[in-house]
Protein backbone atom coordinates (compact mmCIF):
# COMPACT_ATOMS: atom_id res chain seq x y z
CA UNK A 1 0.00 0.00 0.00
CA UNK A 2 1.16 3.49 -0.56
CA UNK A 3 2.16 5.21 2.17
CA UNK A 4 -0.43 8.25 1.74
CA UNK A 5 -3.52 5.53 1.50
CA UNK A 6 -1.57 4.59 4.89
CA UNK A 7 -1.96 7.40 6.46
CA UNK A 8 -5.18 8.38 5.70
CA UNK A 9 -6.28 4.98 6.00
CA UNK A 10 -4.83 4.43 9.52
CA UNK A 11 -5.56 8.16 10.20
CA UNK A 12 -2.35 9.33 11.34
CA UNK A 13 -3.31 11.56 8.89
CA UNK A 14 -6.92 12.41 8.09
CA UNK A 15 -7.33 13.22 4.20
CA UNK A 16 -5.20 11.49 1.26
CA UNK A 17 -4.38 15.57 -0.10
CA UNK A 18 -2.85 16.54 3.51
CA UNK A 19 -1.07 12.86 3.77
CA UNK A 20 0.80 13.92 0.03
CA UNK A 21 1.51 17.35 1.13
CA UNK A 22 2.98 16.32 4.19
CA UNK A 23 5.07 13.81 2.70
CA UNK A 24 6.31 15.85 -0.17
CA UNK A 25 7.23 18.47 2.23
CA UNK A 26 10.05 15.97 3.98
CA UNK A 27 7.51 16.34 7.23
CA UNK A 28 7.22 11.75 7.07
CA UNK A 29 9.75 9.10 6.94
CA UNK A 30 9.61 5.68 6.35
CA UNK A 31 12.22 3.84 8.31
CA UNK A 32 14.31 6.50 8.88
CA UNK A 33 14.68 7.46 5.31
CA UNK A 34 12.89 10.52 3.32
CA UNK A 35 9.46 9.04 1.81
CA UNK A 36 7.82 9.45 -1.21
CA UNK A 37 3.84 9.58 -1.29
CA UNK A 38 4.12 6.53 -3.49
CA UNK A 39 6.58 4.82 -1.17
CA UNK A 40 4.83 1.11 -0.37
CA UNK A 41 4.70 0.43 3.37
CA UNK A 42 5.48 -3.23 5.35
CA UNK A 43 4.54 -4.82 7.89
CA UNK A 44 6.87 -3.74 10.95
CA UNK A 45 7.77 -0.48 8.80
CA UNK A 46 8.64 2.71 11.27
CA UNK A 47 6.83 5.52 10.42
CA UNK A 48 8.01 9.22 11.84
CA UNK A 49 5.89 12.41 11.46
CA UNK A 50 6.94 15.75 12.49
CA UNK A 51 4.68 18.28 12.18
CA UNK A 52 5.64 21.81 11.51
CA UNK A 53 5.13 22.75 15.12
CA UNK A 54 7.65 20.37 16.20
CA UNK A 55 5.52 17.66 17.28
CA UNK A 56 6.81 13.92 16.34
CA UNK A 57 5.02 11.17 16.35
CA UNK A 58 6.77 7.69 15.37
CA UNK A 59 4.51 4.43 14.83
CA UNK A 60 4.97 0.64 13.69
CA UNK A 61 2.73 -0.54 11.64
CA UNK A 62 0.82 -3.48 12.83
CA UNK A 63 -1.76 -3.98 9.86
CA UNK A 64 -2.65 -3.15 6.40
CA UNK A 65 -5.64 -2.68 5.18
CA UNK A 66 -7.49 -1.06 2.19
CA UNK A 67 -10.32 0.42 4.66
CA UNK A 68 -10.89 1.33 8.26
CA UNK A 69 -13.47 1.90 10.66
CA UNK A 70 -12.65 4.80 12.83
CA UNK A 71 -12.92 2.65 15.43
CA UNK A 72 -10.33 0.15 14.22
CA UNK A 73 -7.79 2.30 12.63
CA UNK A 74 -5.72 3.04 15.97
CA UNK A 75 -5.20 -0.86 15.55
CA UNK A 76 -2.99 -0.82 12.58
CA UNK A 77 -0.28 1.20 14.03
CA UNK A 78 1.68 1.08 17.86
CA UNK A 79 2.89 4.01 18.72
CA UNK A 80 6.41 3.95 19.82
CA UNK A 81 6.87 7.57 21.21
CA UNK A 82 4.79 11.05 21.25
CA UNK A 83 6.39 14.29 22.09
CA UNK A 84 8.46 17.33 20.96
CA UNK A 85 11.16 17.00 18.33
CA UNK A 86 13.29 18.35 21.44
CA UNK A 87 13.03 14.64 22.37
CA UNK A 88 10.41 15.79 25.57
CA UNK A 89 7.32 14.06 25.68
CA UNK A 90 4.34 15.33 25.86
CA UNK A 91 1.28 14.55 27.87
CA UNK A 92 -1.96 12.79 26.37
Amino acid sequence: MRLDKYLKVSRLIKRREAAKEFIEKGFVSLNNKIAKPSSEVKLDDVIEIRTPFGKVIRARIKEIRMVSKIEDADRMYELINEGDSDGSREEM
